[in-house]
């Protein structure tokens, strides 16, 4: 297994697009965050060797359906053929794994990280090392996801429903408030708002599976940046953000310590 191979063929795979087409050129810098912050982990979990390659392997290729997603429909859309699994099709039944990775004995975990990445949960079944790739992708994916909130455009991000004009004044549904005050994730079809949307990204911590995950959300400061780039002139949004606020910085304290 070797991690700079795989690098090499991933890039000279993505030859085959315009790499100065904006949505690809985000995904490009996601991927590679992810390795950065799947290295973070592992090596953070002391793990060995091999497991550190495999961690920044399984993120090189953990978007790999989005880049397929463009060829096949010009565009990022999961409901026409969702993005993970759709990653595992290309990889594993069109043997493309292959140009990766020579060694077969990782195709299981690798397969099974990539499909679990962005699913609600994590499937059941699964044995010890590939519990463990599964956790790792879905954290590193999940903290470059608050670097992306941080400087992501509104109008980028919810380009059918952002209104500057409204976005203070907006609520928060209250099956989102109550499940995240539960210190719950957000179910994507209780959000109805923008603000819904954004309290759905900050429940991400309520699904980060190592202490070391949560100290980096802390020690980037994401609950208060992410909070505060909305002025919420809606008075109970606006209670209900900061207690938001409190909740968030209470439970990573709380798994920290």
């Amino acid at each position: 297994m070797n991690f700079e191979y795989a690098e090499k063929m991933f890039y000279e795979y993505l030859n085959q697009y315009n790499t100065e087409n904006g949505s690809i050129k985000l995904k490009i810098i996601h991927t590679s965050e992810v390795v950065k912050k799947s290295e973070y982990i592992a090596k953070g979990l002391n793990l060995n060797l091999e497991d550190i390659e495999l961690a920044k392997i399984i993120a090189l290729l953990h978007d790999i359906g989005r880049f397929e997603q463009i060829k096949e429909f010009g565009c990022f859309d999961d409901k026409k053929l969702e993005h993970a699994k759709f990653g595992v099709i290309v990889l594993f039944e069109n043997g493309l794994i292959r140009n990766f990775i020579q060694e077969e004995k990782y195709d299981n975990i690798i397969k099974k990280a990539i499909y679990n990445h962005n699913k609600y949960a994590i499937q059941q079944g699964l044995n010890d090392k590939e519990l463990l790739h599964c956790k790792i992708i879905r954290d590193a994916d999940k903290l470059d996801n608050f670097r992306i909130l941080e400087s992501e455009k509104f109008e980028d991000r919810f380009p059918n429903i952002y209104n500057k004009e409204t976005i203070n004044m907006e609520a928060i549904t209250l099956k989102v408030y109550s499940d995240f005050m539960n210190e719950k994730c957000i179910e994507l079809k209780d959000r109805k708002t923008i603000i819904d949307y954004w309290v759905c990204s900050l429940a991400f911590i309520f699904d980060l599976n190592f202490d070391i995950s949560l100290k980096y959300v802390k020690d980037k400061n994401y609950i208060d940046i992410l909070i505060d780039r909305i002025s919420y002139e809606n008075i109970e949004t606006k209670e209900r953000m900061e207690n938001i606020r409190n909740c968030a910085k209470n439970y990573i304290n709380k798994m920290k310590g």
